[in-house]
């Protein structure tokens, strides 16, 4: 079963509102089942990340989430990115150059503005991902 996992920064108001009809625009069989990895859904993530977590490895919580994250971009086949213009990101761009030349099918939404679309934008174009101004513009 493919595995498709969407990043993008965990704060608010930096999360794209995911479009009901991503399967479609990422021309994924409808017959084929595809496992859907969401860190913005798993336990462990906002509400329950609050002031009291260390981004250290001493946080318990903190190690959870972030092995949780890398062992679904192991996972996934397609890794699906977006980028805000407002925000700054510098773990989902982390997570990019992470997921780039694997062997992965990789799908950016880097919108105008964002402070370092030129280097997403090159980055993709050298490593084989496919850059988007915004979620609905299918492939």
């Amino acid at each position: 079963m493919p595995a498709l996992i969407i990043k993008s920064p965990h704060s608010p108001p930096t999360r794209p509102p995911i479009p009901h009809h991503l399967p479609i625009r990422l021309h994924l069989p409808p017959t084929k089942p595809t496992l859907a990895i969401n860190p913005q859904h798993f336990p462990l993530t906002p509400p329950d990340w609050d002031a009291s977590w260390q981004e250290n490895c001493s946080d318990a919580r903190f190690v959870t989430q972030v092995n949780w994250e890398l062992d679904g971009l192991e996972r996934a086949d397609i890794v699906v990115v977006y980028f805000a213009p407002e925000a700054k990101a510098p773990i989902t761009l982390l997570e990019l150059g992470l997921v780039l030349g694997k062997g992965k099918r990789v799908v950016v939404c880097c919108e105008e503005g964002f402070w370092k679309r030129g280097n997403v934008e090159l980055l993709c174009g050298r490593m084989g991902g496919a850059v988007y101004g915004k979620f609905g513009r299918g492939e």
